[in-house]
């Protein structure tokens, strides 16, 4: 059989020619790209690194996007890097030589390793990281394996996630629970106010609270650790949507003292598409159920999440990669380029709109980063959206809140000076003549 040193070596590019800059063998062409080397020892602060351009050139070269497009919706789901494709597919090649053996005798204890160093980055214990597929998997495995008793009421806020509300109205259907959601400020820079807003809604029921780190609509950071703090004195759990912050905003998963916190690795971790994180503290693991069985053994085991029956293992694998190229760049830097970006469209189409702009983000760095949502005044969002996509093949996305309208514009570190000048010309032809008919 192949072994594993034999079957890299022939799928890889000796590194010598690496570095001569050969071309990839046949079919690898498009995913030759090496990471960026230097970059962790480049000088200068957060701020000043944010505005060098020659910094960003070489992260950009690291991805094989397509620029013929100019994707603004990084909010969605963000692209990987070539080594983090390039290492998907070298474990992926290497399972499909003997799957039956090699997932779960050689690739599935390697993943030991994956969890210890996601971990280690965020500040909690390997036994409290389960790898899951998304966020939405990692938080409903909270939300569904919480106990809860018709009459249990859930607290959250209008503007949470909608599959995440989905996941609790279901519950309402089904089990008799309450869901109750507060209104919070558009955009709000009083975190006591959002801290008092929802204390204010709890009630001798209230069993669970689900709030966003990150709110995926506005870009609005949240009081985390305000939220965790109250409830906890009051004995309520909270749940936190971490969707938008792992690997946008620096910060460490212990500095919140919460109890439950899910993510998708694929945002701004540009890990593999369908990768997540669910954190558990240890004294939670045995209380929650997973959502798929697992046996009694597990029930103290944070892996009983990953209880999901056969499944790849290179996706999870190659999350290594993206968590290493996340600290080349560095998350204190990564954070201040894009709020730099953020800044850089918001600020201009502010000045240009003269009273007819409403950005629904605010630009305090304490309470953003880099999502943004603007309204044009008289411009249904939607029509706004659909004539970047058709007409420009900028890709944003409109959102239709009940409470509120815009355009959701996320750049990223791939994101060019240009591209966003280009942006902003169009919106200025919005801004000014209107959507052309």
């Amino acid at each position: 059989m192949l072994n594993r040193r034999d079957f890299i070596g022939s799928i890889m590019l000796p590194a010598a020619a690496l570095a001569a800059g050969l071309p990839a063998r046949a079919g690898a062409a498009s995913l030759s790209r090496p990471l960026p080397s230097g970059l962790a020892d480049y000088p200068g602060t957060a701020e000043e690194v944010a505005q060098d351009e020659n910094f960003w050139f070489e992260v950009q070269q690291s991805f094989t996007v397509d620029r013929s497009i100019m994707n603004l919706n990084n909010g969605g789901v963000c692209p990987a890097p070539a080594v983090v494709q390039n290492a998907m597919k070298r474990h992926l090649d290497f399972s499909n030589t003997a799957p039956a053996y090699v997932l779960w005798r050689v690739l599935e204890p390697q993943k030991e390793s994956v969890r210890s160093a996601l971990a280690m980055q965020w500040g909690v214990s390997p036994e409290e990281v389960a790898i899951t597929r998304n966020a939405s998997e990692s938080l409903q495995i909270c939300q569904l394996g919480i106990d809860l008793q018709r009459g249990d009421e859930v607290l959250t806020t209008t503007q949470d996630y909608g599959r995440m509300l989905t996941t609790f109205e279901q519950r309402a259907r089904r089990e008799g629970i309450v869901l109750k959601k507060v209104t919070i400020p558009i955009p709000c820079e009083d975190p006591a106010l959002i801290v008092r807003t929802i204390a204010g809604a709890m009630t001798d029921k209230t069993r669970i609270i689900l709030i966003s780190h990150i709110i995926n609509i506005t870009g609005q950071v949240m009081p985390a650790r305000e939220v965790v703090e109250m409830a906890r004195a009051r004995g309520v759990p909270v749940i936190i949507d971490g969707a938008h912050a792992l690997a946008q905003i620096e910060f460490k998963i212990s500095d919140l003292n919460c109890d439950y916190y899910g993510v998708s690795l694929h945002k701004w971790l540009f890990a593999p598409h369908g990768t997540g994180l669910l954190y558990v503290r240890r004294d939670k693991v045995r209380g929650l159920w997973p959502m798929m069985a697992a046996a009694e053994t597990l029930d103290n085991d944070i892996r009983k999440f990953e209880e999901i029956g056969t499944h790849p293992a290179a996706n999870f694998l190659a999350i290594a990669e993206a968590l290493t190229f996340h600290q080349g760049i560095g998350g204190a830097r990564k954070e201040a380029r894009l709020r730099f970006l953020r800044n850089t469209w918001a600020e201009r189409l502010i000045d240009a709109g003269k009273g007819r702009v409403r950005l629904h983000t605010s630009l305090d760095p304490k309470f953003s980063c880099a999502i943004g949502t603007v309204q044009v005044n008289g411009i249904d969002s939607l029509d706004l959206a659909n004539h970047l996509w058709d007409k420009h093949k900028i890709l944003t996305v409109a959102i239709k809140h009940e409470e509120f309208e815009g355009v959701r514009v996320t750049p990223c570190v791939y994101t060019t000076m240009q591209e966003l000048d280009r942006f902003c010309g169009v919106m200025e032809g919005v801004i000014r003549d209107g959507i052309p008919v």
